[in-house]
């Protein structure tokens, strides 16, 4: 597996950022990558976690190079992840932690790792997925616009 690094974009960062936002109206599939998302206190506007507990979930892009196979190459989004994040030390971040996305956006950590279910396209080509060890979920502390390239930082 492959990241597709042609699309992931180029960001003259200072620090960690929004690389894609992805959204999809159904549970348990790749998301379709957009430009900009509305989060309210239930979660992005037209996802189909909107309201769940966990409504939001985020990936380190650096994390897409840790499966190796030629047979898939792989996308923001790909994973079911909503946000994909590029120079976010996710292993600085537990549950509880409350991170800053963009101008408003502050998500809290509610889970770390999720067990894959058995129709990830990931884990069925290549038998392995990232999103179980390195996937994050959090719930909204204060809603906003957010966009590609908005700026990331740990606040507690």
């Amino acid at each position: 597996m492959k990241a597709d690094r042609e699309n992931a974009g180029t960001y003259n960062q200072t620090g960690p950022v929004v690389l894609r936002l992805s959204v999809s109206g159904v549970k348990c599939e790749k998301k379709e990558n957009v430009k900009s998302v509305t989060v309210t206190a239930e979660g992005i506007k037209g996802d189909a976690h909107l309201g769940s507990s966990r409504a939001l979930s985020l990936l380190p892009f650096e994390s897409f190079d840790k499966l190796s196979n030629d047979k898939l190459m792989i996308r923001p989004g790909d994973f079911g992840e909503n946000i994909t994040t590029i120079g976010l030390d996710f292993g600085a971040l537990r549950v509880g932690t409350k991170i800053a996305l963009g101008d408003k956006v502050v998500l809290e950590v509610v889970q770390v790792g999720k067990e894959c279910h058995d129709g990830c396209f990931i884990k069925q080509t290549v038998g392995d997925c990232i999103m179980p060890r390195e996937g994050l979920f959090a719930r909204v502390i204060m809603a906003g616009e957010l966009k590609e390239g908005d700026s990331i930082r740990i606040i507690e």
